[in-house]
């Protein structure tokens, strides 16, 4: 983990995703800088050097893409839409579920490297305000008074 990971402000992140103009090489680099754990642990690799190559060519939705690849491995775009000037995109670990049973987790802006990377903050987000531990949890004991019984009746 670095340091800079660290001391990840989440909420400062999105408003300063949600007040920008447009996707710039800075505020990319800042992200990953700020918000990504995987991208440096990951070293030069070529998923790696493919992001870098994108945001290189300015090519923001498809480098935002990448980094959720990258980053979020267990999540996907489940919705990108275009309302009122504004696109929403929704992330989301059980797509397959309608929508009124998934937990998505969404993002706007006028941009839309923009909405994909403000959903991709708040994930990750959740992940600060979250953490799993890196062992299991353990089941208690049983209490030595509970015995469990059957209740068939076969006859």
């Amino acid at each position: 983990m670095t340091v800079a990971y660290r001391h990840y402000d989440p909420p400062a992140l999105s408003d300063h995703l949600r007040n920008a103009q447009g996707m710039t090489r800075p505020l990319m680099l800042e992200i990953i800088d700020k918000a990504c754990r995987r991208f440096h642990s990951l070293g030069q690799t070529e998923r790696t050097a493919r992001l870098m190559r994108l945001i290189d060519a300015e090519a923001w939705a498809d480098a935002a893409l990448a980094l959720m690849e990258l980053e979020l491995p267990l999540w996907h775009v489940r919705r990108i839409a275009y309302d009122e000037g504004e696109w929403h995109c929704a992330l989301s670990r059980e797509r397959e579920l309608p929508d009124w049973l998934d937990a998505a987790v969404e993002g706007c802006h006028g941009d839309l490297a923009l909405a994909l990377l403000s959903a991709f903050v708040e994930v990750q987000a959740l992940a600060v305000e979250a953490p799993r531990p890196s062992v299991p949890n353990v089941r208690p004991a049983p209490d030595p008074l509970y015995e469990p019984a059957a209740c068939e009746n076969f006859s």
